[in-house]
Formats: C-alpha cells, sequence, structure tokens
C-alpha cells in the first residue's frame, strides 16, 4: 500500500504530507497505521465503502464527496490484496475444519449443503439461467476472455499477455458449469492507489487532469447479497444488479450510453460483462452475447471497447482500482490499446452484491 502511495502521489507531483484524506474499501485497513506508517502530518477525513470489489468505485465516490464538502483536501484511494496466508493459504477463503464441514457463519449454512462454496459456483448459476432465457452462448462467454486477453497483450503491466483463442477457451476445465478457467479472473496480490483532489487544486499539478463526471451507489434491494442468495426476481437474475444503478448514474452525468467511448468493467467473471453491458444500455437486454460476438468490445475496432487493460481476467485482480487506473490512462491518452479521442469513459465495480458502485469520468 505504501509503496503504491508513494508511486501515485509522485505522479501527481503531490508529497505524502499533502494527503489529509482516506477512502477505503472490502474491509479497509487501520486508518492510524497507515498515517503513521506514511508520516502523514495531520488525518483530517477517513471512510470505508462494504461492499468487496462493488465499493471500489463507492470508495472513489467518497473521496470526491469529501473534497466537495471540504472535509479533506487530498484524498488518498488505496487498496493491497494478500492473496495468501502462511503455508498458502487462500485468506478469506472457507478453511475446511475436516473434508466434511466447511467454517462459517450461520448465513453460509444455507449454501454449503447445495454445493455453493464460492463465488464462481454462484455466478456459474446465473450465467447459466442467461443461457436458457436469451440463447447466450459459452462461444460468447469465450469472446469475452479473447478480448480481453487481445488487449492484455498490447499492456506490459498484465500478468498474462500471451493472447488465446477461442479453441483454448473451449480446452480449458470446467471449473463451474458452464463456466471454464478462462472465465475466471486471476488471484494476484499487490498494491494500487489513486489521489482524489479538487478539479481547481488539480489543474496546477504534474498530469492531464481527469473529472469525476457522476457516480452512484448502492442497487436494487432484491439483490442484497443475491450470488448467495439467490432470492432475485427473475428478469433481474440475468442482470448484473447494476440497472437501477445504471439509470442514477446516466441522469446524475446527464449523459447516456450514446456518450461512453470506452468502459471499465469488472470482469470477475466473464459473463458477467455481458450482462453489464445490457444493464448500462449498449444493448437491449438479452443482446449482450451477440454484441461481443460480433467484435462489440476490441479495442481498435468495436463499437465499445471494453477493458482495454486486460482487466481481472488478464492485467491483475486487485478488486477494482485498475480500471479506474485504465479509464484515468484513457482519457489522458496514455494506454496501450488508447481509444482515439477518448473523452468520456465508464467505470464500474464488482456485479453480484449490494451495494455495488460505478463512475461516469470525463477529461
Amino acid at each position: 500500500m505504501c509503496e503504491a502511495t508513494l508511486n501515485a502521489v509522485a505522479d501527481a507531483g503531490l508529497s505524502v504530507d499533502d494527503i489529509d484524506g482516506f477512502s477505503f474499501y472490502h474491509n479497509g485497513f487501520d486508518a492510524g497505521r497507515l498515517s503513521s506508517v506514511l508520516g502523514i502530518p495531520e488525518l483530517r477525513w477517513s471512510s470505508v465503502v462494504s461492499g468487496g470489489g462493488g465499493g471500489s468505485q463507492g470508495a472513489i465516490a467518497n473521496a470526491a464527496a469529501a473534497v466537495a464538502a471540504g472535509y479533506a483536501d487530498v484524498v488518498l484511494c488505496v487498496k493491497a490484496l494478500k492473496a495468501t496466508g502462511p503455508g498458502g493459504r487462500r485468506i478469506g477463503r472457507p478453511r475446511l475444519r475436516d473434508q466434511r464441514e466447511p467454517a462459517g457463519g450461520p448465513d453460509l449454512d444455507f449454501n454449503y449443503p447445495f454445493g455453493l462454496m464460492s463465488p464462481g459456483q454462484s455466478f456459474a448459476m446465473m450465467a447459466r439461467r442467461h443461457m436458457h432465457q436469451y440463447g447466450t452462448t459459452t462461444r460468447q462467454f469465450g469472446e469475452v476472455a479473447v478480448t480481453t486477453r487481445l488487449h492484455a497483450s498490447r499492456n506490459p503491466a498484465a500478468l498474462h499477455r500471451t493472447p488465446i483463442t477461442l479453441a483454448d477457451h473451449d480446452a480449458s476445465r470446467v471449473i463451474a458449469d458452464p463456466l471454464r478457467l478462462l472465465d475466471f479472473c486471476l488471484e494476484t496480490e499487490g498494491g494500487t492507489a489513486l489521489i482524489v483532489t479538487s478539479a481547481e487544486r488539480a489543474r496546477s499539478l504534474r498530469q492531464t487532469p481527469v473529472h469525476i463526471r457522476a457516480a452512484a451507489q448502492g442497487g436494487s434491494g432484491a439483490w442484497g447479497q443475491g450470488i448467495y442468495t439467490h432470492q432475485m426476481p427473475g428478469d433481474e437474475y440475468t442482470s448484473s444488479g447494476h440497472r437501477p444503478l445504471a439509470a442514477r448514474l446516466y441522469s446524475a452525468a446527464g449523459l447516456g450510453p450514446e456518450d461512453i467511448d470506452v468502459a471499465e468493467m469488472y470482469d470477475h467473471f466473464s459473463p458477467l460483462v455481458i450482462m453489464q453491458l445490457e444493464d448500462y444500455g449498449f444493448c437491449a437486454v438479452g443482446e449482450g452475447g451477440p454484441f461481443v460476438e460480433d467484435g462489440g468490445t476490441r479495442w481498435d475496432t468495436g463499437r465499445l471497447p471494453v477493458n482495454t487493460h486486460g482487466g481481472n481476467l488478464s492485467e491483475v485482480y486487485l478488486l477494482g482500482f485498475t480500471h479506474t487506473i485504465e479509464a484515468v490512462r484513457q482519457l489522458r491518452g496514455t494506454s496501450t490499446s488508447q481509444v482515439q479521442d477518448a473523452e468520456v469513459a465508464l467505470v464500474t465495480s464488482g456485479p453480484g452484491v449490494n451495494p455495488t458502485s460505478a463512475l461516469i469520468l470525463r477529461r
């Protein structure tokens, strides 16, 4: 976290002494400890957003709100992920006490008997329903993975840069039917940081300013912890849960899907990109599969370039901030898969939980 912070303040033309606010998400970190380690002179404001990967853009929204309200002048949005503990055990996943009884709270006791012990298994059920209802195919899921890897192949910071084909996707092993290995995001460790300040101050700093045009958080109340309880109404079960969020975001921005030049969409599983394309109005509900199959999300030829850095599927998985950073690069004109004359970017957080969040950024 500290290394990412130092890189971020240097990029902005600031110093650690300028930071007076924190905005975290997904369990957060101890603000007192981090401010002490960084040597921050005075911390004036700090907040944490819940929602796992769904909170990433919400943390940036909260930082913007704090600056606008005068609670802080320079807010650090930072995230680090340590995937493994002693002996390589995955942190945050159920650890088996024995082969029959998984650990977990009482809410999870309603899931485990049915084999729902990981997000991938739950999202597989939603993906299967989308296939049943709209004729979506695993080939279309594969196109999401292939396109994302194509973008990653141009990004020297991506962990997986070797291009893949639809045949590679089809040959990858099934993890949770219908999802295959190449439909899953990476599991990685690392840190990332962004700085939020006022537009006036940003104009005097080192980089071309990128403005937060609008932000939205929350989602349909029927979703809740939807991927675990599967209690949503039928029309929402085959969505990313972003539909009401998208309407509020566009309204706040005074823009629509036709105004978006590039989208960085949270891609923990490939079908959720298809569902987000539908929820944000880039195609009709049920037509997300054909949209990607026709190359609609490819950087150089598509109608809407999506995840031009490689996303969670191929660049790195740090629960969402890397998507925001790529959107900033696009609007600065420095992406490795640069969309020509990009002026407006959509950035989304993890679908499948409530709250989730999204931003519209503008050059």
